[in-house]
């Protein structure tokens, strides 16, 4: 081929080929100049290729962000308490699908995408949320390394799609790794974990997303984890991300990261040296300017052109993977129509999410569902008209959000009364003492007080308006406001149902015993008030677990800045909780029987396989989520006091029962010992199924009673 033909028909437009040996082509012929406008994540065109400009930012935590209007679904806290993995699937295919008809309706429009309007989006979040005081803890998955992997899984998978050439969307698996506050500290400090604290807690879900979800892309944390930076660190990105994990996509820093290498972290001297280091290190894209300074980080012989090189291919290839090369008509993704934005089918999937993310913590002489004698209702609290609280942070816009009040109203039977009064402000004392609000609770049958959290009080970094230092909570009480105003209603003689929004556990303290009954909602999106009021009504039956423990109080908690597992979560935490993880109660009820196992002594390697019954006892078609949980009681290092191995979700009629068979491997049963080194050694293993963590609370608050065995492995 002639070099004409070779510049008419360049290998990296040809479909033929491999995609790595595409993007190699197309990096290959760029100047320097050129690979450092494509280095940052807002890439620039380059006309002498057709190469159009290209933003890499984009949002989609619970729905496709910031770009307009989109299906708004549960925070992704909300998602978690589903517990339903197949759910969770759904919802990210919806979400890939209106991510994928936006970007090609902004292609069609402006021949380019800006930012919040492309393909590779900044989704999931999977650090562990390890203390309720983190204000981001919202966007994660919950506490347990497990849950969070098998969650997170199927959202990625959702994201990008089956197709075995294309991605849909490109995920992103963030931030890596050791890191959940605290927000103001977040550009300096650093994490420091014992090497079996890395493995055992902060690192599984990850290697899973990457290992099993083939995630496209990885974000680094702004902080330092065991002393170096996390968007260069050698342990982090080398050994274990791509060399333990054989991670083949690409790394991107968080925002403004790599400047804290020069200006916070002191590791460098300036950008040019920050540069060097990342690129050196593995990370391949700047959510920075850094990254302009590359022609200088060379010229002083710190890094070479064919390092960039590296960098850049990975990230060339994760747009040949989405298609941005190939006529749309060869890409399956391309012809989904702006029709599915914000779609009904969407909405009712939205819905479902909502109801089934409903965690219900008491019941008080079964107040609950509402009963259709009930003459007359009083809603009040701070956020029964709120539309922030459907929407958590890093969410789209809807014009169909249905508030609690105006879902309520919407479900109220015809016949019965109901009044309101806002009654109490979500933080702040309210300016006018006396109020009509306890008279009109005393005159209903009860009380449903809308309370709890909202982003104006935990969020991101200056992002929330009522926490503006930081978006962490200083408490994790419900605000003294509140408590008050229940108390008002509670000296009224009122009833009350307390409907709690939030992204983090709330102690309640002594408010748990003033109510009758406790709804949490999480940020429950565009489909909220319709979710809550059909709970509420008894259309469904809640099903919701928690995926994070209660504490009943910040003086159970350590230092928040202290990174060490010891007293943290269900799996390390020895102090009895408010609401232990995995607790969530039903308008049914459930019998767990029949756990058997094939053999009681296992050779060191094999598995075992468990059967075991359970039983809607109950009266209504109800969802359980059968728990399973594994505790080493005699490993020779530290290990967690019981860990999450399985889940089932499934839905029984009345009288009727579901055998659940369950296969216990090695992996499973092996714990990391102090090198951070998978471990199985011989002893003696607890085995605990039901609907709740083992916990004598989660009994004493009306869990289903577990059944518990142990086996023995040898070694022969």
């Amino acid at each position: 081929m002639s070099e004409s033909e070779h510049a008419d028909h360049p290998a990296y437009l040809n479909t033929n080929l491999p995609f790595s040996e595409r993007a190699k082509d197309l990096v290959g012929r760029l100047t320097l100049d050129e690979k450092i406008g494509l280095m940052n994540h807002p890439a620039h065109g380059i006309p002498r290729l057709n190469i159009p400009s290209y933003n890499y930012w984009s949002e989609a935590l619970h729905g496709m962000a910031r770009n307009g209007r989109a299906t708004v679904f549960p925070q992704a806290i909300g998602m978690a308490a589903t517990w339903d993995k197949e759910l969770i699937r759904q919802v990210a295919t919806a979400i890939s699908d209106e991510g994928r008809a936006k970007y090609h309706a902004a292609l069609r429009r402006n021949g380019n995408t800006g930012q919040y309007q492309g393909l590779t989006v900044w989704s999931p979040n999977v650090n562990i949320f390890r203390d309720p005081r983190w204000g981001r803890g919202q966007e994660t998955w919950g506490e347990d390394p497990f849950l969070t992997g098998e969650m997170a899984t199927e959202f990625v998978k959702g994201l990008q799609g089956d197709d075995p050439k294309y991605l849909k969307l490109a995920a992103c698996a963030k931030h890596y790794a050791v890191h959940s506050g605290p927000e103001k500290d977040r550009h300096v400090f650093n994490a420091v974990v014992t090497k079996r604290e890395l493995y055992d807690t902060y690192l599984p879900a990850f290697k899973k997303l990457v290992t099993e979800a083939n995630v496209e892309s990885v974000m680094g944390a702004y902080n330092r984890t065991l002393d170096e930076v996390c968007c260069a660190s050698e342990l982090l990105i080398a050994k274990v991300l791509r060399g333990e994990w054989k991670f083949k996509g690409h790394f991107v820093s968080d925002c403004l990261a790599l400047s804290d290498f020069h200006l916070n972290h002191k590791v460098t001297k300036d950008e040019a040296e920050s540069a060097a280091m990342a690129i050196k290190a593995g990370c391949d894209l700047g959510c920075d300017h850094v990254y302009d300074q590359i022609p200088e980080a060379i010229q002083r012989g710190i890094l070479t052109e064919a390092e960039v090189d590296v960098s850049l291919e990975r990230t060339m290839l994760t747009r040949m993977k989405l298609g941005m090369f190939d006529p749309q008509e060869s890409v399956p993704y391309a012809s989904i129509s702006t029709d599915v934005v914000a779609c009904d089918k969407h909405r009712k999937l939205a819905y479902k999410t909502a109801t089934e993310a409903i965690v219900l913590l008491k019941n008080k002489d079964s107040i609950l569902p509402i009963k259709p004698s009930t003459k007359k209702i009083f809603v009040t609290g701070p956020t029964a008209t709120s539309l922030e609280v459907l929407l958590g942070n890093y969410y789209g816009f809807n014009n169909q959000m249905t508030t609690l009040l105006e879902g309520i109203t919407g479900r109220l039977p015809e016949g019965m009364g109901m009044e309101y009064h806002s009654g109490a402000l979500l933080k702040h004392p309210r300016e006018v003492k006396e109020t009509w609000a306890p008279g009109m609770a005393q005159s209903a049958d009860f009380a449903i007080v809308c309370g709890g959290s909202s982003s104006f009080i935990e969020g991101e970094e200056g992002e929330s308006l009522l926490s503006p230092q930081n978006g962490d909570r200083e408490s994790i009480s419900l605000p003294a406001s509140q408590i008050n105003y229940i108390k008002e209603l509670s000296i009224a003689g009122a009833k009350i149902i307390l409907v709690l929004t939030g992204g983090s556990p709330i102690a309640l303290g002594e408010v748990e015993d003033i109510v009758d009954a406790i709804v949490f909602v999480w940020y429950p999106g565009m489909e909220g008030g319709n979710a809550v009021a059909d709970v509420l009504f008894g259309d469904v039956s809640p099903s919701g677990k928690l995926p994070l423990t209660f504490p009943k109080s910040i003086e159970q908690l350590p230092a928040f800045d202290d990174y060490s597992m010891t007293g943290r979560t269900y799996r390390y935490m020895t102090e009895e909780p408010l609401f232990p993880f995995g607790f969530g109660l039903s308008y049914s009820t459930f019998e767990y029987s029949d756990l058997k196992f094939e053999k009681d002594i296992l050779q060191s390697g094999e598995s075992l396989t468990i059967h075991f019954t359970v039983s809607n006892t109950g009266a209504q078609t109800a969802a359980e989520v059968s728990q399973i949980y594994l505790s080493d009681l005699q490993a020779s290092t530290i290990v967690p006091l019981q860990h999450l191995v399985g889940f089932e979700r499934f839905e029984l009629q009345p009288a009727t029962s579901r055998t659940i068979d369950f296969r216990i491997t090695p992996e499973m049963m092996s714990f990391f010992n102090d090198e951070g080194k998978l471990t199985l050694e011989p002893g003696d293993f607890r085995l605990e199924v039901g609907g709740c963590s083992p916990s004598l609370r989660g009994q004493a608050l009306g869990a289903p009673k577990p059944l518990v065995k142990t086996f023995t492995v040898k070694l022969y």
